[in-house]
């Protein structure tokens, strides 16, 4: 391998916040050789063969923690996740839906980049069956059920249907900062995919007064409108959630950059 990070020297962590659920599951999922095995394939594909960003361990950790963060600011303002509206079941379930969503919800590119998320759906059932097996039948059963969901719901045009699949959605979108977005640009790919990735410089989610949640988001370049208006909105509307976010875009005069020195078409 050339770029693609060694997996095994990461572990996953997340704030667990006292949920003993989400404990056991970082537990079992730090110790499943498949899973890490799987972030590397996935890497490989990912980065040294597609010339992409990251797609394994480093992102779905910041997927991940960024996810439990949204959903944590929904429930403090009042707002039910659907595992607990209609199955009875508690918030501790809830993040771990969102947290197993979060870290699976790119296995399927180990297989393939076209269609992944569908991929994503067989290989991560077989997983959460072993990772899961402290919970009693009916509740493994519907953990999975929406763990599934939130997946298969991450695609380009998905629907999420619970709000759990709809946090994953956008937290899966949020990842956008520069530190994890600039191997297409300095491999030299250049093209407003590339371009505009490398002109976010951080993203910040801030608990708000007249919506539950702020994402404030910096550029260096306004090409990182590109990241904002045509990936971030497709992915926070129709999420479920959108009602519940304001997202603010801004450079600091004193920190725009020149990212392209000339841009030439070739036939």
């Amino acid at each position: 391998m050339k770029k693609s990070i060694n997996e095994s020297t990461i572990s996953i962590h997340v704030p667990l916040n006292g949920n003993k659920l989400l404990e056991k599951c970082v537990n079992a999922v730090n110790k499943n050789e498949e899973i890490y095995a799987l972030w590397k394939v996935i890497n490989v594909n990912a980065i040294d063969r597609l010339g992409m960003s990251d797609h394994g361990s480093v992102h779905v950790q910041i997927v991940a923690n960024i996810a439990l963060r949204l959903a944590r600011i929904l429930v403090k303002n009042k707002i039910e996740m659907s595992v607990v509206k209609d199955f009875e079941l508690t918030q501790d379930h809830a993040e771990l839906i969102i947290f197993l969503a979060s870290i699976l919800h790119d296995t399927g590119m180990s297989i393939s980049r076209e269609d992944h998320e569908s991929y994503s759906l067989f290989l991560s059932n077989m997983l959460l069956k072993e990772i899961l097996n402290f919970l009693p039948i009916e509740e493994k059963t519907i953990v999975i059920s929406e763990v599934l969901h939130a997946i298969i719901s991450h695609r380009k045009g998905g629907k999420p249907v619970t709000i759990e699949a709809g946090v994953v959605r956008v937290a899966d979108a949020l990842d956008m900062s520069e530190g994890r977005s600039r191997i297409p640009y300095e491999a030299g790919k250049i093209g407003i995919h590339s371009i505009s990735a490398a002109a976010i410089d951080e993203v910040e989610i801030q608990e708000a007064k007249e919506v539950p949640i702020q994402i404030l988001i910096q550029m260096n370049n306004s090409s990182g409108i590109f990241q904002v208006d045509e990936l971030l909105k497709s992915k926070l509307g129709g999420s479920g959630i959108e009602k519940y976010v304001t997202v603010k875009a801004y450079i600091r005069e004193d920190k725009e950059k020149k990212l392209l020195k000339e841009f030439i078409i070739k036939q």
